[in-house]
């Protein structure tokens, strides 16, 4: 049985909704269904019963995801066990350095009871690096945040947070229940050095060229604020330090959340991390 058929398949059973999981797949909906259509006629029975509100499982459909999963996670085991004749494993993670993991000891637990063979080297990335080390290939899969350069890379949405501008408690415009962007044209901002990706710098200046001091971490941002009156940018899902403030951007995109590796990387790992990731913020 073609085992990516079955994962068509499962996406399509989680998501019940082909326009979603053709999305998840990074494929259109039209091979999709196609692909569905030659499992369907390969089993010789319908898998989905398909409404304009969207689908739904039929009792073989429902069979079927069970069976899947478990060939599929057996196909995992195969390769793992075959991957470990060769010696150790190591796959090495890039985290941004601003705390976007959710429940960090479920995607621990959960790779460990799947990978227990594999060791995990966790390279954490300041805020001049966006892909945390991917682009470089120093590290085998990131969990970051967007927007960068994608160029090379397969890059999933996990979640996107709104944005605040962090200022100081005592500043004027704190009080607001929100501000623009033009609220904070004529003030001092932090900024990131000049080799940080453009289109990271570009969203976290608003889009603008601003003048103020240079930071790469976020305890600088913080710290630029508090202590010199400079403003900026955060995710409001941030919790700002004594002392500062957060108030809610009308006019800023929201900051996504992503899991990204590069397109060439094919190892059952990655992918298996991958998949992870995406449970524990589905949950």
């Amino acid at each position: 049985m073609d085992l990516r058929l079955l994962r068509y398949f499962l996406a399509v059973a989680e998501e019940l909704h082909f326009g979603r999981a053709a999305a998840r797949l990074h494929m259109r909906q039209p091979p999709l269904s196609r692909a569905i259509k030659n499992l369907e006629t390969d089993l010789g029975t319908r898998l989905f019963d398909r409404t304009p509100a969207g689908v739904t499982l039929t009792p073989a459909g429902a069979v079927l995801v069970d069976e899947a999963r478990s060939l599929l996670e057996a196909a995992e085991r195969i390769r793992a066990r075959i991957a470990a004749l060769s010696g150790p494993v190591t796959m090495t993670v890039g985290m941004l350095g601003d705390g976007i993991a959710p429940g960090s000891h479920r995607l621990v637990e959960a790779f460990r009871r799947r990978h227990p063979h594999v060791e995990i080297r966790v390279r954490e990335s300041d805020l001049t690096d966006p892909t945390c080390g991917l682009a470089a290939g120093r590290v085998d899969v990131a969990l970051t945040r967007g927007p960068f350069d994608e160029t090379g890379l397969h890059v999933t949405q996990l979640r996107s947070d709104p944005v605040a501008a962090l200022l100081r408690a005592d500043d004027p415009l704190a009080g607001r229940p929100h501000l623009t962007l033009a609220d904070l044209d004529d003030r001092s901002w932090f900024r990131f050095p000049d080799t940080t990706d453009t289109h990271w710098s570009a969203y976290w200046s608003g889009g603008r060229q601003r003048s103020g001091p240079l930071v790469r971490a976020v305890t600088e941002c913080r710290q630029a604020v508090l202590w010199n009156g400079t403003v900026g940018m955060t995710p409001m899902d941030h919790e700002p330090d004594t002392g500062l403030a957060m108030v809610p951007l009308l006019d800023m995109p929201q900051s996504p959340v992503v899991v990204a590796h590069s397109k060439g990387d094919a190892s059952p790992f990655v992918r298996s991390f991958m998949d992870i990731v995406i449970a524990a913020f589905r949950q």
